[in-house]
């Protein structure tokens, strides 16, 4: 992947593409949902033509979003180094968040009903800049925990060096 202002020296782990499966039940639950609405209610007001022609244009895009998350899932990565964790995320706009270890105030691990049924589970980690929180989706829920604990513990000992 090229990363113009990521370090070289950065060995990358990426999230599980299990994220992808996730992120399109996601959108595929919305878009059907849309769908009979659009078609409900355009079928009832103006015409069941339209009703059709509304569906069509929600499948045409859900289609697209299914490209989209794919390759939105391949761009997830994180990088622990000796004094700072990196995240980076993004096709056409990409984000690289740097958040030192002493700066964290603490770290989430979450997990929803279908991240939980899909075997994940996200590592959010709080600042006092909310500019500089990261979020990793998509983790295995043991790597998840290794993680909130290897990051709370530096994050402790950076913190008291202050």
């Amino acid at each position: 992947m090229d990363d113009l202002f990521a370090p070289s020296d950065v060995s990358w782990t990426p999230v599980s593409p299990k994220l992808a499966t996730l992120r399109r039940l996601n959108a595929g639950i919305m878009a059907g949902l849309v769908a009979i609405v659009a078609l409900v209610a355009l079928g009832l007001t103006v015409g069941w033509l339209y009703g059709l022609l509304a569906v069509v244009v929600i499948a045409l895009l859900l289609a697209w979003s299914w490209v989209l998350i794919g390759r939105n899932q391949r761009s997830w990565k994180y990088a622990e180094r000796e004094d700072e964790l990196l995240v980076s995320h993004g096709i056409m706009f990409r984000e690289l968040v740097v958040v030192p270890y002493g700066r964290m105030q603490f770290v989430d691990v979450t997990a929803g009903p279908l991240e939980r049924a899909y075997g994940m589970a996200t590592v959010e980690l709080h600042t006092a800049t909310p500019a500089t929180d990261a979020k990793i989706p998509g983790l295995h829920p043991d790597e998840a925990s290794r993680l909130r604990d290897r990051l709370s513990a530096l994050g402790q000992a950076q913190a008291w060096g202050l």
